[in-house]
């Protein structure tokens, strides 16, 4: 008997040290009125963006008839031309001089490229690096108009403005 009291014994001690010794749960404070519990994370992914895409119109400079010299339109053109080619320094272009079919071969070349010189030298004090720009002359041989008239003789006195890289 004494032996079942001192299990007895034995055993509510052990239960009361199980059933004391669990801490109890205490319900966290309540979070004051003004502050709001903290929002979740939201992990996105990361997304490079593309660069974006170039709008640049360049526009053709034209000449009268066997000058180089640039009017007062073409002044226009080719500022216009140069506040698009400062806003977008990546770009790069080829300034292909063109002439109308009067005169010899050689010396609608040489004229072709004295039109895109002229207009390479006012881009390039307007700010434009040189690096930037190319010339060539077709002369004659690409006329946008066939006709043989003024009006299209005036067509084919140029200066194409041509993007070679973005």
């Amino acid at each position: 008997m004494k032996r079942s009291l001192l299990l007895l014994g034995f055993t509510v001690v052990i239960f009361m040290l199980f059933v004391s010794g669990c801490p109890k749960k205490v319900p966290p404070p309540p979070l004051p009125v003004d502050v709001k519990p903290p929002e979740p994370k939201i992990v996105e992914p990361v997304i490079t963006p593309e660069p974006p895409k170039v709008e640049i119109n360049l526009k053709t400079a034209y000449f009268n008839f066997n000058k180089y010299d640039l009017t007062g339109e073409a002044k226009a053109t080719l500022t216009d031309n140069a506040k698009q080619l400062m806003d977008n320094p990546q770009i790069k272009v080829r300034l292909e001089g063109n002439c109308d079919e009067r005169g010899t071969s050689s010396y609608n070349l040489s004229l072709g490229e004295k039109r895109a010189r002229s207009a390479k030298d006012f881009l390039v004090k307007y700010g434009i690096s040189g690096s930037r720009i190319e010339t060539v002359s077709y002369g004659e041989e690409r006329p946008v108009c066939p006709e043989h008239n003024e009006n299209c003789w005036w067509r084919n006195r140029k200066v194409d403005f041509i993007i070679t890289a973005k």
